[in-house]
Protein backbone atom coordinates (compact mmCIF):
# COMPACT_ATOMS: atom_id res chain seq x y z
CA UNK A 1 0.00 0.00 0.00
CA UNK A 2 2.96 2.48 1.28
CA UNK A 3 4.65 1.76 -2.36
CA UNK A 4 1.01 2.82 -4.34
CA UNK A 5 0.68 6.14 -2.23
CA UNK A 6 4.57 6.91 -3.50
CA UNK A 7 3.90 6.03 -7.00
CA UNK A 8 1.08 8.17 -6.79
CA UNK A 9 2.94 11.14 -5.27
CA UNK A 10 5.75 11.09 -7.40
CA UNK A 11 2.98 11.08 -10.72
CA UNK A 12 0.84 14.49 -8.75
CA UNK A 13 4.11 15.68 -8.67
CA UNK A 14 5.27 14.93 -12.53
CA UNK A 15 2.06 16.24 -13.50
CA UNK A 16 2.51 19.68 -11.44
CA UNK A 17 5.67 20.13 -13.32
CA UNK A 18 4.21 19.44 -16.91
CA UNK A 19 1.42 22.05 -15.52
CA UNK A 20 3.56 24.64 -14.69
CA UNK A 21 5.75 24.05 -18.06
CA UNK A 22 2.77 24.72 -20.20
CA UNK A 23 0.95 28.02 -17.63
CA UNK A 24 3.61 29.61 -18.52
CA UNK A 25 3.47 33.04 -20.59
CA UNK A 26 5.35 32.14 -24.26
CA UNK A 27 6.31 34.49 -26.50
CA UNK A 28 4.96 33.50 -29.69
CA UNK A 29 6.92 33.14 -33.18
CA UNK A 30 7.25 36.15 -35.44
CA UNK A 31 5.52 35.70 -38.99
CA UNK A 32 7.37 35.26 -41.54
CA UNK A 33 7.79 39.01 -43.68
CA UNK A 34 5.53 39.05 -46.66
CA UNK A 35 7.60 38.74 -50.04
CA UNK A 36 8.93 42.20 -51.11
CA UNK A 37 8.40 42.81 -54.47
CA UNK A 38 10.82 44.88 -56.38
CA UNK A 39 10.28 48.36 -56.28
CA UNK A 40 12.12 50.49 -59.02
CA UNK A 41 11.82 54.17 -59.89
CA UNK A 42 10.45 54.89 -63.18
CA UNK A 43 13.86 56.26 -64.50
CA UNK A 44 15.58 53.27 -63.65
CA UNK A 45 12.84 50.83 -65.51
CA UNK A 46 12.60 53.28 -68.79
CA UNK A 47 15.00 54.81 -71.09
CA UNK A 48 14.44 58.13 -70.19
CA UNK A 49 15.35 61.23 -67.54
CA UNK A 50 14.10 62.77 -65.00
CA UNK A 51 13.68 66.49 -65.76
CA UNK A 52 13.83 69.23 -63.48
CA UNK A 53 12.34 72.80 -64.11
CA UNK A 54 10.54 75.74 -62.62
CA UNK A 55 7.72 73.78 -61.36
CA UNK A 56 9.40 71.19 -59.87
CA UNK A 57 10.81 67.58 -61.37
CA UNK A 58 8.85 64.48 -64.06
CA UNK A 59 9.82 61.69 -66.15
CA UNK A 60 10.19 61.73 -69.90
CA UNK A 61 11.19 59.41 -71.98
CA UNK A 62 11.39 59.29 -76.19
CA UNK A 63 10.64 56.64 -78.85
CA UNK A 64 12.02 56.39 -82.39
CA UNK A 65 10.27 54.96 -85.43
CA UNK A 66 12.83 55.05 -87.75
CA UNK A 67 12.78 56.30 -91.26
CA UNK A 68 13.60 52.89 -92.87
CA UNK A 69 11.00 51.36 -91.63
CA UNK A 70 7.08 50.32 -91.90
CA UNK A 71 4.21 51.50 -89.04
CA UNK A 72 1.77 48.57 -90.81
CA UNK A 73 0.85 50.05 -94.44
CA UNK A 74 3.13 53.20 -94.02
CA UNK A 75 6.22 53.75 -94.67
CA UNK A 76 7.59 56.03 -91.87
CA UNK A 77 9.59 58.34 -94.46
CA UNK A 78 6.88 59.32 -96.17
CA UNK A 79 4.90 61.48 -93.49
CA UNK A 80 7.75 63.93 -94.30
CA UNK A 81 6.89 64.34 -97.52
CA UNK A 82 3.53 64.40 -97.24
CA UNK A 83 2.31 68.38 -98.78
CA UNK A 84 2.21 71.19 -96.39
CA UNK A 85 -1.55 72.09 -97.20
CA UNK A 86 -2.71 68.46 -96.89
CA UNK A 87 -4.93 69.53 -93.98
CA UNK A 88 -6.38 72.50 -95.50
CA UNK A 89 -9.46 70.64 -96.59
CA UNK A 90 -10.21 68.23 -94.18
CA UNK A 91 -10.23 71.10 -91.88
CA UNK A 92 -12.42 72.60 -93.57
CA UNK A 93 -10.05 75.98 -93.71
CA UNK A 94 -8.97 76.32 -90.53
CA UNK A 95 -5.41 74.98 -90.68
CA UNK A 96 -3.12 76.81 -93.03
CA UNK A 97 -0.49 75.44 -94.80
CA UNK A 98 2.32 74.01 -92.33
CA UNK A 99 5.40 71.69 -92.85
CA UNK A 100 4.74 68.42 -91.74
CA UNK A 101 7.44 68.80 -88.90
CA UNK A 102 5.51 71.31 -87.87
CA UNK A 103 2.55 69.14 -86.99
CA UNK A 104 2.13 67.77 -82.85
CA UNK A 105 0.76 64.54 -82.44
CA UNK A 106 -1.00 64.62 -79.25
CA UNK A 107 -2.47 61.72 -77.04
CA UNK A 108 -3.09 61.47 -73.23
CA UNK A 109 -3.81 59.45 -70.86
CA UNK A 110 -5.71 60.07 -67.82
CA UNK A 111 -7.17 59.37 -63.95
CA UNK A 112 -10.37 59.06 -65.69
CA UNK A 113 -13.29 59.60 -68.76
CA UNK A 114 -15.69 62.04 -66.83
CA UNK A 115 -13.42 65.17 -67.50
CA UNK A 116 -13.68 67.76 -65.10
CA UNK A 117 -11.27 69.49 -62.35
CA UNK A 118 -10.77 66.01 -60.76
CA UNK A 119 -9.12 63.87 -63.69
CA UNK A 120 -5.62 64.44 -64.27
CA UNK A 121 -3.89 63.53 -67.41
CA UNK A 122 -0.98 61.59 -65.92
CA UNK A 123 0.61 60.80 -69.04
CA UNK A 124 1.01 63.08 -71.94
CA UNK A 125 2.64 62.09 -75.48
CA UNK A 126 3.60 64.22 -78.07
CA UNK A 127 4.46 62.65 -81.64
CA UNK A 128 6.44 64.53 -84.21
CA UNK A 129 7.78 64.08 -87.81
CA UNK A 130 11.80 64.45 -88.17
CA UNK A 131 14.33 63.73 -90.83
CA UNK A 132 14.95 60.61 -89.09
CA UNK A 133 11.33 59.50 -89.04
CA UNK A 134 8.74 59.95 -86.13
CA UNK A 135 9.45 60.86 -82.67
CA UNK A 136 7.20 60.12 -79.23
CA UNK A 137 8.04 62.06 -76.28
CA UNK A 138 6.05 61.00 -73.52
CA UNK A 139 5.82 63.47 -70.40
CA UNK A 140 5.06 61.77 -67.41
CA UNK A 141 4.11 62.53 -63.37
CA UNK A 142 5.18 59.92 -61.17
CA UNK A 143 2.72 61.76 -58.57
CA UNK A 144 0.14 64.24 -58.60
CA UNK A 145 3.10 66.74 -57.16
CA UNK A 146 4.71 66.50 -60.43
CA UNK A 147 1.54 67.79 -62.71
CA UNK A 148 3.43 71.37 -62.42
CA UNK A 149 6.44 70.66 -63.75
CA UNK A 150 5.08 68.00 -66.72
CA UNK A 151 2.53 70.68 -67.58
CA UNK A 152 5.15 73.41 -68.08
CA UNK A 153 7.23 71.00 -70.18
CA UNK A 154 4.64 70.34 -72.39
CA UNK A 155 3.84 74.22 -73.07
CA UNK A 156 7.18 74.29 -73.81
CA UNK A 157 7.88 71.74 -75.98
CA UNK A 158 4.64 72.85 -78.11
CA UNK A 159 6.39 76.33 -78.85
CA UNK A 160 8.47 74.49 -82.45
CA UNK A 161 4.89 73.59 -83.67
CA UNK A 162 2.10 75.33 -85.60
CA UNK A 163 -0.81 72.83 -85.52
CA UNK A 164 -2.14 70.16 -83.05
CA UNK A 165 -3.40 66.93 -84.60
CA UNK A 166 -5.77 64.88 -82.46
CA UNK A 167 -8.38 62.64 -82.27
CA UNK A 168 -11.16 63.16 -80.15
CA UNK A 169 -9.05 66.24 -78.76
CA UNK A 170 -11.40 69.02 -79.49
CA UNK A 171 -14.05 67.19 -77.10
CA UNK A 172 -11.61 65.64 -74.58
CA UNK A 173 -8.04 65.95 -74.81
CA UNK A 174 -7.78 69.87 -75.44
CA UNK A 175 -10.54 70.96 -72.90
CA UNK A 176 -9.17 68.61 -70.00
CA UNK A 177 -5.51 70.11 -70.43
CA UNK A 178 -6.80 73.54 -70.46
CA UNK A 179 -8.37 72.78 -66.99
CA UNK A 180 -5.38 71.31 -65.43
CA UNK A 181 -3.44 74.54 -66.85
CA UNK A 182 -5.80 76.64 -65.18
CA UNK A 183 -5.59 74.54 -62.04
CA UNK A 184 -2.08 74.44 -61.60
CA UNK A 185 -2.04 78.56 -62.34
CA UNK A 186 -0.47 78.13 -65.93
CA UNK A 187 -1.31 79.67 -69.21
CA UNK A 188 -2.31 76.95 -71.63
CA UNK A 189 -0.44 76.81 -74.84
CA UNK A 190 -3.48 75.41 -77.24
CA UNK A 191 -4.66 79.51 -78.42
CA UNK A 192 -2.25 79.52 -81.23
CA UNK A 193 -1.89 76.62 -82.07
CA UNK A 194 -4.43 75.52 -85.01
CA UNK A 195 -6.14 72.43 -84.25
CA UNK A 196 -7.31 68.99 -86.32
CA UNK A 197 -9.40 66.37 -84.74
CA UNK A 198 -9.04 63.54 -87.39
CA UNK A 199 -11.77 61.92 -85.78
CA UNK A 200 -14.54 63.52 -87.72
CA UNK A 201 -12.53 63.13 -91.07
CA UNK A 202 -12.54 59.33 -90.55
CA UNK A 203 -15.93 58.97 -89.25
CA UNK A 204 -16.91 60.99 -92.46
CA UNK A 205 -14.63 58.16 -94.75
CA UNK A 206 -15.55 55.07 -92.75
CA UNK A 207 -18.32 55.12 -90.19
CA UNK A 208 -20.27 53.43 -93.29
CA UNK A 209 -17.64 50.52 -93.73
CA UNK A 210 -16.53 50.01 -90.19
CA UNK A 211 -18.36 48.59 -87.11
CA UNK A 212 -16.40 51.11 -85.13
CA UNK A 213 -14.32 54.07 -85.99
CA UNK A 214 -11.96 54.11 -82.36
CA UNK A 215 -8.20 54.66 -83.29
CA UNK A 216 -7.36 51.04 -82.49
CA UNK A 217 -9.77 49.58 -84.77
CA UNK A 218 -8.75 51.87 -87.68
CA UNK A 219 -5.18 50.58 -86.85
CA UNK A 220 -6.18 47.04 -87.28
CA UNK A 221 -8.45 48.06 -90.46
CA UNK A 222 -6.60 50.36 -92.49
CA UNK A 223 -2.99 50.00 -91.03
CA UNK A 224 -2.82 46.16 -91.14
CA UNK A 225 -1.91 46.42 -87.37
CA UNK A 226 -2.63 43.97 -84.97
CA UNK A 227 -1.84 44.82 -81.21
CA UNK A 228 -0.47 41.83 -79.05
CA UNK A 229 -1.13 42.21 -75.34
CA UNK A 230 -2.08 45.74 -75.66
CA UNK A 231 -3.70 47.11 -72.25
CA UNK A 232 -7.43 48.11 -72.88
CA UNK A 233 -8.22 51.90 -72.25
CA UNK A 234 -10.86 51.15 -69.56
CA UNK A 235 -7.93 49.48 -67.48
CA UNK A 236 -5.37 52.72 -67.56
CA UNK A 237 -6.75 54.58 -64.83
CA UNK A 238 -6.65 51.41 -62.47
CA UNK A 239 -2.93 50.34 -63.85
CA UNK A 240 -1.99 54.00 -62.53
CA UNK A 241 -3.86 54.23 -59.51
CA UNK A 242 -1.75 51.37 -58.63
CA UNK A 243 1.16 52.44 -59.30
CA UNK A 244 0.98 55.26 -57.02
CA UNK A 245 -0.10 52.88 -54.72
CA UNK A 246 2.97 50.58 -54.87
CA UNK A 247 5.45 52.53 -56.37
CA UNK A 248 6.32 49.14 -59.26
CA UNK A 249 7.42 51.09 -62.16
CA UNK A 250 6.54 47.62 -64.21
CA UNK A 251 3.16 48.55 -63.91
CA UNK A 252 2.57 51.55 -65.71
CA UNK A 253 5.04 49.96 -68.77
CA UNK A 254 1.98 48.63 -71.01
CA UNK A 255 0.61 52.25 -70.54
CA UNK A 256 3.45 53.91 -72.02
CA UNK A 257 3.76 51.28 -74.47
CA UNK A 258 -0.22 52.00 -75.37
CA UNK A 259 0.13 55.65 -75.77
CA UNK A 260 3.04 55.72 -78.41
CA UNK A 261 1.38 53.11 -80.27
CA UNK A 262 -1.85 55.51 -80.38
CA UNK A 263 0.42 58.39 -81.82
CA UNK A 264 2.18 56.19 -84.08
CA UNK A 265 -1.15 55.64 -85.34
CA UNK A 266 -2.44 58.66 -85.11
CA UNK A 267 0.23 60.25 -87.87
CA UNK A 268 0.02 57.35 -90.35
CA UNK A 269 -4.06 58.03 -90.46
CA UNK A 270 -3.16 61.51 -91.23
CA UNK A 271 -1.50 60.48 -94.00
CA UNK A 272 -4.12 58.81 -95.17
CA UNK A 273 -7.38 60.48 -94.11
CA UNK A 274 -6.92 63.60 -95.67
CA UNK A 275 -6.67 62.80 -99.13
CA UNK A 276 -9.87 62.04 -99.17
CA UNK A 277 -10.94 65.66 -98.60
CA UNK A 278 -8.62 67.03 -101.80
CA UNK A 279 -11.63 67.71 -104.08
CA UNK A 280 -9.61 66.32 -106.74
CA UNK A 281 -9.93 62.98 -109.04
CA UNK A 282 -6.45 62.26 -108.11
CA UNK A 283 -6.71 62.32 -104.79
CA UNK A 284 -9.77 60.60 -104.09
CA UNK A 285 -8.90 58.05 -106.54
CA UNK A 286 -6.90 56.56 -103.46
CA UNK A 287 -10.52 55.31 -102.11
CA UNK A 288 -12.38 52.83 -104.04
CA UNK A 289 -14.48 51.04 -101.53
CA UNK A 290 -18.26 52.44 -102.39
CA UNK A 291 -18.46 53.01 -98.69
CA UNK A 292 -16.06 55.47 -98.59
CA UNK A 293 -16.81 57.16 -101.56
CA UNK A 294 -20.76 57.55 -100.38
CA UNK A 295 -19.33 59.41 -97.46
CA UNK A 296 -17.19 61.53 -99.50
CA UNK A 297 -20.39 62.44 -101.40
CA UNK A 298 -22.38 62.93 -98.51
CA UNK A 299 -19.29 65.21 -97.31
CA UNK A 300 -19.10 67.48 -100.91
CA UNK A 301 -23.04 67.43 -100.76
CA UNK A 302 -23.00 69.07 -97.60
CA UNK A 303 -20.44 71.94 -98.65
CA UNK A 304 -22.67 72.17 -101.50
CA UNK A 305 -20.29 70.71 -104.31
CA UNK A 306 -23.24 69.22 -106.29
CA UNK A 307 -21.05 67.87 -109.30
CA UNK A 308 -18.53 65.66 -107.20
CA UNK A 309 -21.34 64.48 -104.90
CA UNK A 310 -23.59 63.22 -107.43
CA UNK A 311 -20.30 61.97 -109.04
CA UNK A 312 -19.05 60.06 -106.41
CA UNK A 313 -22.93 59.01 -105.64
CA UNK A 314 -22.92 57.15 -109.42
CA UNK A 315 -19.27 55.96 -108.15
CA UNK A 316 -20.71 54.52 -104.77
CA UNK A 317 -23.30 52.95 -106.61
CA UNK A 318 -21.21 51.16 -109.36
CA UNK A 319 -18.83 49.70 -106.53
CA UNK A 320 -21.76 47.89 -105.05
CA UNK A 321 -23.40 48.55 -101.66
CA UNK A 322 -25.55 46.50 -99.56
CA UNK A 323 -29.24 47.11 -100.21
CA UNK A 324 -30.27 49.76 -97.37
CA UNK A 325 -26.68 51.57 -98.49
CA UNK A 326 -27.89 51.18 -101.90
CA UNK A 327 -31.34 52.70 -101.50
CA UNK A 328 -29.80 55.58 -99.36
CA UNK A 329 -26.99 56.44 -102.31
CA UNK A 330 -29.80 56.62 -105.00
CA UNK A 331 -32.11 58.24 -103.33
CA UNK A 332 -28.87 60.92 -102.23
CA UNK A 333 -27.69 60.93 -106.03
CA UNK A 334 -31.55 61.61 -107.23
CA UNK A 335 -31.54 64.61 -105.10
CA UNK A 336 -28.08 65.96 -106.11
CA UNK A 337 -29.51 65.59 -109.72
CA UNK A 338 -32.38 67.35 -109.27
CA UNK A 339 -30.52 70.36 -107.62
CA UNK A 340 -27.98 70.31 -110.68
CA UNK A 341 -31.51 70.70 -112.68
CA UNK A 342 -30.60 67.73 -114.62
CA UNK A 343 -34.27 66.25 -115.04
CA UNK A 344 -33.90 62.86 -117.29
CA UNK A 345 -31.08 61.70 -115.22
CA UNK A 346 -33.51 62.85 -112.17
CA UNK A 347 -36.68 61.15 -113.18
CA UNK A 348 -34.38 58.05 -114.22
CA UNK A 349 -33.37 57.44 -110.98
CA UNK A 350 -36.42 58.27 -109.29
CA UNK A 351 -37.99 55.65 -111.89
CA UNK A 352 -35.70 52.95 -110.49
CA UNK A 353 -36.70 53.33 -106.91
CA UNK A 354 -40.15 53.46 -107.58
CA UNK A 355 -39.67 50.03 -109.32
CA UNK A 356 -38.80 47.85 -106.64
CA UNK A 357 -39.40 47.14 -102.93
CA UNK A 358 -37.23 49.55 -100.54
CA UNK A 359 -37.77 52.37 -97.82
CA UNK A 360 -37.70 55.29 -100.77
CA UNK A 361 -40.21 53.58 -102.72
CA UNK A 362 -43.34 56.16 -101.65
CA UNK A 363 -41.04 58.88 -101.61
CA UNK A 364 -39.53 58.12 -105.13
CA UNK A 365 -43.15 57.92 -106.59
CA UNK A 366 -44.58 61.39 -104.62
CA UNK A 367 -41.57 62.94 -106.57
CA UNK A 368 -42.59 61.40 -110.21
CA UNK A 369 -46.03 62.73 -109.48
CA UNK A 370 -44.59 66.36 -108.46
CA UNK A 371 -42.73 66.06 -111.26
CA UNK A 372 -45.19 64.80 -114.35
CA UNK A 373 -47.82 67.85 -112.22
CA UNK A 374 -45.56 71.03 -112.63
CA UNK A 375 -42.88 70.01 -115.36
CA UNK A 376 -44.75 68.13 -117.60
CA UNK A 377 -48.35 69.50 -117.14
CA UNK A 378 -49.55 65.71 -117.39
CA UNK A 379 -52.22 65.56 -114.65
CA UNK A 380 -53.03 62.09 -115.76
CA UNK A 381 -49.72 60.39 -115.42
CA UNK A 382 -49.30 62.52 -112.23
CA UNK A 383 -52.53 61.24 -110.56
CA UNK A 384 -51.52 57.32 -111.55
CA UNK A 385 -48.05 58.12 -109.94
CA UNK A 386 -49.62 59.67 -106.64
CA UNK A 387 -52.18 56.64 -106.97
CA UNK A 388 -49.61 53.93 -107.13
CA UNK A 389 -47.99 55.55 -104.17
CA UNK A 390 -50.98 55.24 -101.87
CA UNK A 391 -50.83 51.63 -102.73
CA UNK A 392 -47.31 51.41 -100.65
CA UNK A 393 -47.79 54.13 -97.71
CA UNK A 394 -51.24 56.06 -97.36
CA UNK A 395 -50.60 59.76 -96.03
CA UNK A 396 -52.67 63.02 -95.72
CA UNK A 397 -51.01 64.23 -98.02
CA UNK A 398 -50.85 61.93 -101.07
CA UNK A 399 -54.76 61.94 -100.10
CA UNK A 400 -54.92 65.52 -100.60
CA UNK A 401 -53.00 65.22 -104.13
CA UNK A 402 -54.55 63.07 -105.61
CA UNK A 403 -58.40 64.94 -104.99
CA UNK A 404 -56.66 67.78 -106.36
CA UNK A 405 -54.99 65.73 -108.96
CA UNK A 406 -58.47 64.23 -109.94
CA UNK A 407 -60.00 66.93 -110.39
CA UNK A 408 -57.60 68.98 -112.91
CA UNK A 409 -57.79 64.95 -115.06
CA UNK A 410 -61.24 65.54 -115.24
CA UNK A 411 -61.01 68.55 -116.68
CA UNK A 412 -61.02 68.75 -120.45
CA UNK A 413 -57.46 70.46 -121.71
CA UNK A 414 -57.90 73.17 -124.24
CA UNK A 415 -55.50 73.41 -127.14
CA UNK A 416 -53.50 76.91 -127.70
CA UNK A 417 -54.32 78.54 -131.18
CA UNK A 418 -51.71 78.66 -132.86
Amino acid sequence: MQDIQEQLAALRQRIARIDRKYSAPTVPRPAPPPPVMARLFIEEFLTGEVVENDQGTHFQSEKLYDRHKRYGSVDVSSLIELPHNLLHSISNGEVAAAKPEEWAFLDTETTGLAGGSGTYAFLIGIGHITPAGFRVRQFFMRDYGEEPSQLAAVATFLEKFKVLVTYNGKTFDQPLLETRYRMTRQRPPFARLQHLDLLHGARRLWKLRFDSCRLVELENQVLGIERQGDLPGEMIPYVYFEYLRTHEAQRVVPVLHHNAMDIATLACLTSIVPWAFQRDAESTARFQHGTELLGLARWLRKAGEWEQAASLFRQSIDRGLKDALLWAAMWDLAQAEKKLGRESATVAVFTDLAGCSNPYRVNAYEELAKYFEHRERNHSMALEMTRSAMRYGHTPALKKREERLTKRAAQPRTRRLL
